[in-house]
């Protein structure tokens, strides 16, 4: 009994009678509001335990010798498929012109319609009896070997289609003056398919594998045969001055994208009325700064985030700006880790027990000073003090 007595003396919630109580409508308002108050914090912090919250952190980035993708997804309006050319360039000194692997090329009309979606360099149409290296036309049961016009590395190299002529012609850094007398090129109608495309659009799609290292790359009236967008201005009665360099990025990212990353050239455009069209470069600048993002299972999400600033560079002076649309990109030294963490089950029974204490200390204090501000009111109404 002795210890019942001692235990019943550390009790530090004394107990009030209750004939000693007095309930008052202000305090059975204030115990709602409370209560209500108390209920939407409880929920809040059930949402957020369930949930995971992304910390972030900032470090320097020492990663060396990666490589990144580059994904894009682009629409010119004004601009044929045959014409546009994606080139790549770094201060390491590696570029890559006129680029035809993982990108895939969409012919639309003047309403954006798709008229043919193709992957660069398939779909050459297959030519009965073509010229052979050895001058003769392709006899029955022989292989085929084109001639590749003096551009040959070695001996047994053979140039089968228009493409692998020109490839030959730009590794050597030669020009062909006159395309209708390669015989691969007459056959599969290299000339007539770009006066087949005049006034057409073109949407083009993929990625480039570029070097983790400052660069750029470019979609610009590709290079035919060693020769510049001028070559085409005879045949398609096109002059270079007025090519019309309207854009819509319907996607741009680098990297592999991850949960929240906000791409901000994703539906941008810069359009022109083709009467009124400008020659010269329009420059995007970008700033990339690596991201890694780990989730809650702790896999690992290595991409990139980027701003950017865009300028319009008229062909005006000497030496004119090549013409094209130009992203010319360098890389943070910082770089951002996101993680993904779940709150843990003792900060949220610390939150739970703060949430309930704190409003019920709150809460009475404010129903005290109701309490006895009514009374004293009414005391000195009862004295005829008041007013």
């Amino acid at each position: 009994m002795e210890l019942w007595s001692k235990l019943r003396n550390l009790d530090a919630y004394p107990k009030v009678n209750e004939d000693f109580y007095s309930r008052t409508l202000s305090g059975g308002l204030i115990t709602i509001l409370s209560s209500l108050a108390i209920l939407l914090l409880f929920f809040s912090e059930i949402r957020l335990y369930l949930y995971s919250a992304t910390e972030s952190k900032l470090t320097v980035d020492t990663s060396r010798g990666e490589r990144l993708h580059i994904n894009f997804d682009i629409t010119f309006p004004a601009l044929p498929c045959t014409l546009v050319a994606v080139d790549t360039m770094d201060v390491s000194g590696e570029q890559h012109y006129d680029i035809k692997h993982d990108v895939t090329k969409t012919r639309i009309d003047n309403l954006g319609n798709s008229i043919e979606s193709r992957k660069d360099r398939v779909g050459a149409p297959k030519i009965e009896r073509p010229l052979q290296k050895h001058g003769g036309r392709l006899e029955h049961n022989e292989v085929y070997c084109g001639s590749c016009y003096g551009s040959e590395e070695t001996d047994d190299q053979c140039c089968n289609s228009c493409d692998d002529v020109r490839d030959a012609y730009q590794k050597k850094g030669w020009a062909i003056t006159n395309v209708e007398l390669i015989d691969q090129c007459k056959r599969e109608g290299f000339v007539q398919r770009y006066r087949d495309e005049r006034g057409e659009g073109c949407n083009i799609r993929g990625f480039v594998n570029v070097n983790k290292v400052a660069g750029n790359f470019h979609f610009a009236p590709g290079k035919n045969f060693g020769q510049p967008f001028n070559f085409l201005a005879d045949l398609l009665n096109v002059q270079p001055e007025t090519y019309n360099i309207s854009h819509k990025i319907n996607k741009l990212s680098f990297g592999e994208e991850f949960p929240g990353v906000v791409n901000p050239l994703d539906g941008v455009e810069w359009m022109l009325d083709n009467s009124n069209a400008l020659a010269g470069m329009y420059q995007y600048f970008v700033k990339v700064v690596p991201t890694i993002y780990t989730d809650i299972r702790g896999r690992k999400i290595y991409s990139n985030q980027f701003s950017v600033t865009e300028h319009f560079r008229e062909a005006i002076g000497y030496p004119k700006p090549p013409t094209g649309v130009y992203f010319f990109y360098e890389f943070s030294p910082i770089k951002v880790d996101f993680t993904e963490e779940n709150t843990s089950l003792l900060h949220f029974l610390t939150n739970i027990c703060a949430i309930v204490g704190g409003i019920f200390t709150v809460a009475g204090i404010i129903d005290s000073f109701v309490y006895h501000g009514h009374r004293a009111i009414k005391k000195k109404m009862e004295l005829g003090k008041l007013g």
